[in-house]
């Protein structure tokens, strides 16, 4: 997973989760062990406004 600076929103502890438990075998960070750090201290989330209950309810 490459691991490079973008708006912090994007580097949330969440994502690095995310990839992790995603991978079958093996995860490969690629980058700045900073920016990683940045990630795991970043817990800050938005609520997603995705719409998916709503499509579900009225399928």
């Amino acid at each position: 997973m490459p691991i490079m600076q973008a708006a912090p929103v994007l580097l949330t502890r969440t994502i690095l989760y995310t990839a992790m438990t995603r991978a079958k075998k093996l995860l490969i960070l690629i980058g700045s062990p900073k920016i990683v750090e940045f990630m795991i201290q970043n817990a800050d989330s938005k609520k997603r406004n995705t719409g998916l209950e709503f499509k579900l309810r009225h399928i």
